[in-house]
């Protein structure tokens, strides 16, 4: 059985008492080896970002800055800006064609341009605020996840509503970008810490329930993984970027 897309919908309705989380070793080393991943994947952007912010050619490659604010994006920041979401898409629709060592190396490199693109928030933020952001996100993405994890509820369902609700709030963000409006910005932030806080419990349940549909399959399992700590990762970073507009101090 090939690898199937982690952003498809999946149902968790049919799965007997004896698959239950708690007594299946094998569900609980996936899932262990997806939240290594992802927590690999935070330390490096977050390396990266902090690295980026105190090296000036860094700086001066990606942003135009004037007494320590950032006054304008280089060609070079729009692309490292708009990158991400690229591999992403690379990720989610190609890994089928991927070695799995080919997938994990994008991965990182995508952990490190997440970095690059977030080096503005040590320049914007005092390092206080993103911290406290940070422990924020850390607790509530905590929670939501063992409730995915735990909960016989089917999300799946309610997966697809928030689902829709990313296309939206993406759609909204670039009109924003032309429109400038602070008004619409804060309503996309709060519509997105909701939405993400959501997800991160969809998206641990919808791992649990592919766990079972790949069980045996090593380098399905291998992909999933992959894949499913990328969709954590982006839940746990949206959640602290948008947070961090509400509560972040400004330099």
């Amino acid at each position: 059985m090939a690898y199937r897309d982690p952003f498809a919908k999946v149902s968790t309705a049919n799965y007997t008492q004896s698959q239950a989380v708690g007594y299946d070793a094998g569900l609980r080393a996936y899932m262990l080896k997806i939240y290594n991943y992802m927590a690999s994947a935070l330390a490096l952007t977050g390396i990266t970002a902090l690295f980026a912010a105190n090296s000036e050619p860094v700086l001066s490659a990606l942003y135009a800055v004037q007494d320590g604010r950032i006054v304008g994006m280089s060609g070079l920041g729009w692309l490292v800006a708009f990158a991400p979401l690229g591999m992403v898409l690379w990720l989610s629709f190609g890994i089928n064609r991927m070695s799995t060592a080919m997938a994990q190396g994008l991965f990182w490199v995508f952990s490190v341009v997440m970095g690059l693109s977030m080096t503005s928030i040590f320049l914007m933020y005092t390092g206080e605020s993103i911290a406290r952001a940070f422990f924020i996100t850390a607790g509530t993405f905590g929670a939501m996840s063992i409730y995915g994890y735990t909960t016989k509820r089917d999300l799946s369902g309610f997966g697809s509503f928030l689902i829709m609700g990313v296309i939206g709030l993406l759609i909204a963000s670039i009109v924003n970008i032309f429109l400038g409006s602070s008004q619409l910005s804060f309503i996309i932030s709060a519509a997105a810490v909701l939405v993400f806080t959501g997800l991160t419990a969809y998206d641990t349940q919808k791992l649990k329930a592919m766990y079972y549909q790949l069980a045996g399959q090593s380098e399905a399992i291998a992909k999933a993984s992959i894949m499913g700590a990328l969709n954590l990762y982006m839940d746990f970073i949206n959640i602290f970027i948008h947070l961090l507009r509400f509560i972040g101090d400004r330099r």
